[in-house]
């Protein structure tokens, strides 16, 4: 290591917060090694743009290179930290459920991958919490906040994410890839693919507004008879 690339570089507190959080989530590693490590593999200065770009092979080839880690780490401690590096599952405020929530049978229980705030902005894959929200005609309550944490080493992770949020009729996330719906179909649970993503409320008030008229899948799940055979639901939807 060179004399200029000994030199500590500033860094974001953005950045630093994902680098330390990371450390901290593989055994045994220092953090000023783990920075060391990071510098040298993606250059001075760090960025959340460069961390972005890490993946479980990087950061694996990186830690046994530098000999800072076991090279036989858990998968899921690796797994962690680069979600870490890349900004998820990170506490940014988690939102606080709705006092007034209803409880009770005959509401539509929707589960919304999520990241940050009550936003719509995750992947089903590697959200760091599912927002649960209970949604009538008559209102939007989000009832639970469910972080994912626990899935990480599951050995099957997208299995252990479906059975999480396994009491919700539906699961609206930016993305998921095939394999991962049809177990998120099989646990009973209507996948709704929505890229654009947004505020989970707004999106919900689109399907809200679906319910004095639900299309037939929905009507099923809402135990009513379909009031027509037209397609009402927002978003791109996974058939079961």
């Amino acid at each position: 290591m060179n004399a200029a690339s000994s030199t500590a570089s500033p860094v974001t507190r953005e950045a630093a917060l994902r680098i330390a959080l990371a450390a901290r989530a593989l055994p045994d590693v220092k953090v000023s090694a783990f920075v060391r490590a990071l510098g040298d593999r993606l250059g001075t200065p760090v960025t959340e743009a460069k961390l972005a770009r890490m993946t479980v092979a990087d950061i694996k080839a990186m830690l046994q290179g530098d000999e800072i880690v076991d090279p036989g780490v858990d998968a899921g401690a690796l797994k962690a930290a680069v979600r870490y590096l890349w900004g998820e599952g990170i506490d940014d405020g988690a939102p606080v459920p709705d006092a007034n929530a209803p409880v009770g049978d005959g509401l539509l229980r929707v589960a919304v991958a999520s990241n940050a705030g009550e936003m719509l902005d995750g992947h089903f894959g590697s959200c760091s919490r599912f927002l649960i929200y209970l949604v009538s005609e008559t209102g939007i309550f989000l009832s639970d906040v469910r972080s994912t944490r626990a899935t990480d080493d599951a050995e099957d992770r997208n299995v252990a994410r479906a059975e999480l949020i396994a009491d919700c009729h539906l699961a609206y996330m930016q993305s998921i890839g095939g394999p991962a719906a049809a177990k998120v179909v099989r646990a009973g649970i209507h996948p709704v693919k929505y890229p654009v993503g947004g505020a989970a409320r707004a999106v919900l008030a689109q399907l809200q507004g679906t319910l004095l008229s639900p299309p037939p899948w929905l009507a099923k799940l809402l135990g009513r008879q379909p009031a027509s055979l037209q397609r009402y639901m927002p978003g791109e939807e996974f058939d079961a």
